[in-house]
């Protein structure tokens, strides 16, 4: 036994497991490549200044949860905790905010880090599909990206999950409604650290998951009560939006989100089956950010889903997928000629698109079945020394165990033609 272990807080994705990370990966995918967006793929990391900016240095991503790092030449990196900021970096950095056609929709799939106290839902190494939309303020951006990701979390069958919305308001009204906000916590008793949180970044508060700090918060200043008439305008038409394609929501007057970079539109997407880890993902609007990290005014909306902690919803409410065989067909040779005929008609079947898997190693017969029965596959090709000099192969159906002759140049239109009429 190895006398590695995977680091605490984080977990090897093995099949057969593993298939439905990449079906998840990949349904949230789907709707967003038929939408526009284009892949994008950043460095797992990113200079810290980057994230102490963006995401906010008062968050506790920047203050207790990133993984940090000095390299040798002197520069402070991070592992990333989190991907809008490093996707609008690399945005920025290729101009392609410049091409004259905004917003730039992109795409992304990677791997995130965060030093948190591990739990089942929570990792310090975890999975996300984001997507973002640079360079356009528009009610529709906001609502097409929460119906595409409802439609996602639909495609795989989910359905116990709910759409929490709310509005953070922007530059205008934001200042008004924080200054009321920390003459009211100032009020509280809170600890030290939060206290120094209610000058920072006072809204961050609304977001603390104590109960003794929810319960002095009965009251607190209502973000809603100071929105200006615009803000007040585009949240409302985002809400019509989505009533209006059936997308059903939950108003949430508390919802700020973890990150500083929100303005207006802000969402969660919780499942009630994961327990206190209940959010599978978020986003929302962040029309600053871009002048945040030295770039140019770009009103953006993007959101992260956790691939994690899709698959626990998955399995919270017993959903099994649809997953494609890893293994159609299974090859058993018997001798050294046979090796090399089925080893060739198995190059032939994979060409032809068929699954297919060899018994490696010289097995005998009967140790090859039983892989053969392990793999998966629905039918076996079996051949000896007696069958080629026939010039014929062993179909074997490993269902119904019934065994046909094939002459060894139809193996392939043969088995295609099985596996079409199992299917049926």
């Amino acid at each position: 036994m190895s006398t590695f272990r995977a680091p605490k807080g984080t977990y090897d994705l093995l099949p057969p497991d593993s298939a439905k990370f990449l079906a998840v990966r990949e349904a949230i995918a789907a709707p967003l490549r038929d939408s526009g967006y284009g892949y994008i793929e950043t460095p797992g990391f990113e200079g810290v200044e980057l994230f102490a900016r963006g995401v906010g240095e008062s968050t506790d991503i920047v203050t207790k949860e990133m993984y940090t790092l000095t390299t040798k030449g002197g520069d402070e990196l991070a592992l990333r905790p989190e991907g809008t900021a490093s996707v609008l970096r690399a945005a920025l950095e290729a101009n392609l905010h410049k091409t004259g056609n905004l917003p730039v929709k992109l795409w992304y799939s990677g791997s995130y880090y965060r030093y948190e106290r591990p739990q089942k839902g929570r990792y310090r190494h975890f999975s996300q599909v984001g997507a973002e939309a640079i360079g356009a303020e528009d009610p529709l951006l906001d609502a097409e990206l929460i119906i595409l990701a409802d439609q996602a979390y639909r495609s795989l069958g989910l359905r116990d999950f709910r759409i929490l919305l709310n509005s953070l308001g922007d530059k205008e009204c934001r200042p008004v409604y924080r200054t009321a906000l920390q003459d009211f916590l100032r009020g509280l008793d809170l600890d030290e650290d939060t206290r120094r949180r209610v000058d920072i970044n006072p809204l961050r508060v609304l977001d603390d998951k104590r109960d003794a700090v929810q319960k002095q918060l009965v009251g607190a200043p209502v973000l809603r009560d100071y929105l200006c008439d615009a803000c007040k305008a585009y949240h409302e038409e985002v809400r019509e939006l989505l009533t209006a394609e059936g997308v059903a929501f939950e108003d949430d007057l508390k919802l700020v989100r973890g990150l500083d970079y929100y303005t207006r539109t802000t969402f969660e997407f919780v499942h009630d089956g994961l327990g206190s880890q209940s959010a599978v993902g978020g986003g929302g609007r962040y029309d600053g950010l871009s002048e945040m990290i030295g770039g140019p005014p770009l009103p953006s909306v993007g959101w992260a889903l956790g691939v994690d902690r899709t698959v626990l919803a998955l399995e919270a409410e017993g959903i099994e997928l649809e997953l494609p065989p890893v293994t159609q067909v299974f090859a058993v040779p018997l001798g050294e000629e046979a090796r090399r005929v089925l080893f060739a008609a198995v190059t032939a079947l994979r060409r032809a698109g068929v699954a297919t898997d060899f018994a490696y190693g010289s097995k005998g017969l009967k140790n090859a079945m039983k892989s053969a029965n392990r793999s998966g596959a629905r039918f076996a090709v079996v051949a000896g020394e007696r069958d080629l000099a026939e010039g014929v192969v062993q179909l074997k159906d490993l269902e119904s165990g019934e065994q046909t002759p094939v002459p060894v140049t139809e193996v392939v239109p043969a088995l295609r033609a099985r596996l079409a009429q199992a299917a049926s």
